[in-house]
């Protein structure tokens, strides 16, 4: 998964800092995320398993984007479902950190035998969207107005990945 350019780890709590740094230039975009601030890195932290969260460290290495996913639900039906977010530091955009984020995401999932990687990303986020049809990701639906976000209703595309290993 790694590349010259692109180096891999997990994410620990040394990446706090450069990690919700990433999650506020996100924020700042307006189409990242319904969140207006970033959490507490022990909130964030807390939220977020352990066994599939990763960091991309540039050449200097410094943190250029990370990935992570949380349980949808606490229910047995449900121990194979997460629903991820993957953010690039608006800086290395169109590198393919993103990409490779994803993709390692993906082999930690299925080396866990979880089924199915979720996520809801606002219409606008070209980008994102792109990103996740590119690496297998299938468009469920559109949640109409789910949510407000600075006053306005967004809507939501709902995109998800099955694991091939589920027939």
């Amino acid at each position: 998964m790694n590349s010259p350019e692109i180096r891999l780890v997990p994410m620990t709590a040394d990446h706090a800092g450069a990690v919700l740094a990433i999650y506020a230039a996100g924020i700042a975009t307006g189409h990242a995320t319904f969140e207006t601030e970033p959490p507490t890195w022990a909130a964030f932290d807390a939220a977020r398993l352990p066994g599939h969260r990763f960091v991309a460290l540039g050449t200097d290495g410094s943190v250029t984007g990370w990935v992570a996913c949380s349980p949808v639900s606490s229910r047995p039906a449900y121990a194979g479902v997460v629903e991820h977010s993957v953010y690039v530091d608006p800086g290395h955009g169109g590198r393919g950190i993103g990409r490779t984020l994803l993709r390692s995401l993906i082999a930690s999932t299925e080396t866990a035998g979880i089924w199915t990687i979720q996520s809801g990303i606002f219409p606008e986020n070209t980008a994102s969207l792109a990103l996740h049809h590119r690496c297998g990701f299938r468009t469920v639906g559109t949640r109409e107005r789910i949510g407000r976000h600075h006053g306005r209703w967004r809507d939501v595309i709902l995109l998800e990945r099955r694991s091939p290993a589920i027939t």
